[in-house]
């Protein structure tokens, strides 16, 4: 048995309790519906047909559980597999579906670099896995070669700044404890991790809690057996060798360096992307959706005035009477803080974001010129659409 197939019969990843399925739905990025149709399907797939979706490496099945739960709520079809080497994470996600009810997925114990073995799939999660491959270009080229054609992935991998005084202790605890049993490993670990001084990279790395939640969490950071990291720079450069297109991260003003400093001109956007990186130090995670090369194609954008807006993580009335008073409501994602920064003018038409109507129906009814409609929309789906808040779907208008 491998080191990394011993680790998650050991620890499943993340710790999860079926129970709780009865009490929340966990859920986030990647294979948030809203954001696949956005970033992969321009805010207009067809969603009156199946959607054959592959879960690669899926772990516990919090992307497979939110996938299945948020297409059985919206009434659409889906035709999911999932797949992970772990015999115990994949019976975990197997009772968590049970306790939903979920129905018609297909559960494989194999390594995704058989993916192609599969079947064909409009999309494709991978979170958290492809960093933890002897050679993660072979896990992206395997899951190219399972893509059908239009359809697109979504990922995450881990970025090395965010992660500071991770490795150093990876490389420690993988030389001190090389042949013990995977519980006798993380007690010492533990016990070591405790004494470290205050001024450790990774006592002071605040971005960090993942050892603080579980045991799983605990391994899985500190003493997992491979694992590295890519900054924006490294992750374009497997993408490109194996074949994919990045369509965009989730939330792009993390890598937006005009939000940091003035841009000089000579600077490419791989280019400015890296640098902010650089700059924000607290990215731990890269979080977004590709395609095929061949078939590139950007994010979803208000420029097409058919598109149905939706928001996530924030409900509308309550926003729109916040900008209509003229507040300036704070967020702060993964080390950055910063305001919204609407016009009083936006107020109508956040309001009538709802999911169902598109933006042109949104003019309409707020009586708003195509001119003024430009300017106030550019300005809400900066300001929303950059921080991942905005999301273009027709999945709840189609019929």
């Amino acid at each position: 048995m491998s080191k990394v197939k011993a680790q998650y019969e050991a620890y499943p990843y993340p710790e999860r309790d079926p129970r709780d399925e009865k009490k929340r739905l966990i859920s986030g990025s990647p294979s948030h519906v809203l954001e696949i149709d956005h970033f992969l399907f321009g805010g207009q797939r067809d969603w009156s047909k199946p959607l054959r979706a592959l879960v690669a490496g899926g772990g516990t099945g919090d992307g497979l559980i939110q996938l299945a739960q948020m297409m059985k709520t919206a009434g659409r079809a889906l035709d999911v597999t999932y797949v992970d080497l772990s015999t115990a994470s994949r019976k975990v996600a197997e009772a968590r579906a049970r306790m939903r009810g979920l129905e018609g997925i297909r559960f494989v114990t194999g390594s995704l670099l058989d993916a192609a073995d599969l079947g064909q799939f409009d999309y494709i999660d991978c979170c958290g896995v492809l960093h933890h491959l002897p050679e993660p270009q072979a896990g992206f080229e395997a899951l190219l070669a399972a893509l059908a054609p239009g359809g697109g992935m979504g990922f995450m991998v881990y970025a090395p700044y965010g992660r500071s005084g991770v490795y150093p202790l990876q490389e420690a605890f993988g030389a001190l404890y090389e042949g013990m049993a995977p519980e006798a490993r993380l007690k010492a670990a533990k016990k070591l991790v405790a004494a470290l001084p205050e001024g450790h990279p990774f006592r002071a790395n605040i971005n960090l809690g993942d050892h603080k939640d579980s045991d799983a969490g605990f391994y899985d950071l500190l003493l997992h057996s491979q694992d590295r990291a890519f900054d924006v720079t490294a992750l374009a450069e497997v993408m490109a060798a194996a074949g994919w297109q990045l369509s965009g991260f989730t939330m792009p003003a993390l890598y937006d360096l005009s939000r940091i400093t003035p841009v000089p001109d000579h600077l490419s956007a791989l280019e400015q992307m890296a640098l902010a990186e650089k700059l924000r130090g607290t990215i731990k995670t890269h979080v977004g959706y590709a395609t095929r090369a061949g078939e590139a194609r950007p994010p979803a954008s208000g420029s097409n005035r058919a598109l149905v807006p939706h928001l996530k993580g924030v409900g509308a009335s309550d926003l729109a009477r916040a900008v209509a008073q003229g507040q300036a409501p704070r967020l702060g994602f993964a080390g950055l803080d910063t305001s919204l920064s609407l016009p009083k003018g936006a107020a109508p038409l956040i309001a009538l974001i709802d999911g169902r109507r598109s933006l042109a129906e949104i003019a309409a009814q707020t009586g708003t010129d195509p001119i003024g409609m430009g300017a106030l929309w550019g300005r809400i789906e900066r300001d929303l659409g950059d921080f991942g808040m905005l999301l273009y779907s027709n999945i709840l208008r189609q019929a």
